[in-house]
């Protein structure tokens, strides 16, 4: 009977993990550099946030996540599955970077051309919080 019980759940589909419920008021932006600014490589990229705290993946406390920055891809929501993009996770790979540590900042060599960046907020599980608390998306041109 339990194998029987445990081939029903594994039918039923996979389950979705759900972010930390996210405080009003929370603000996710650039400090540095600014939309629309031309730049040379390598690139320091500042991150600000207001009404929350950061603190490393898998520090599980009230109020506080930790910076993800998609760089060169489609804004947030707008990825292959839409409104229920990083469900479980956010991926990890040049076009996700993750800063699990707690930084508020990185330094990028990136090539000459246009690039865009946006940063995602997650919980102690890299999960974005619910709803998902997001910066807008800014376009630089490195020389």
């Amino acid at each position: 009977m339990k194998h029987l019980i445990a081939v029903a759940l594994l039918a039923a589909g996979p389950v979705f993990a759900q972010g930390t419920p996210a405080p009003e008021g929370v603000e996710l932006y650039f400090v540095t550099p600014q939309d629309g600014e031309t730049v040379s490589s390598p690139v320091t990229v500042r991150f600000g946030l207001s009404g929350m705290g950061v603190a490393p993946a898998g520090t599980e406390k009230d109020g506080t996540g930790h910076h993800h920055l998609l760089l060169n891809r489609a804004p947030f929501g707008e990825g292959e599955f839409g409104e229920e993009e990083f469900v479980l996770a956010v991926p990890a790979d040049d076009n996700h970077i993750h800063f699990g540590g707690g930084q508020t900042e990185v330094t990028l060599d990136l090539p000459p051309g246009q690039h865009t960046m946006q940063l995602v907020l997650g919980d102690h599980g890299h999960v974005p919080h619910d709803p998902p608390i997001t910066s807008g998306v800014i376009t630089v041109t490195v020389e």
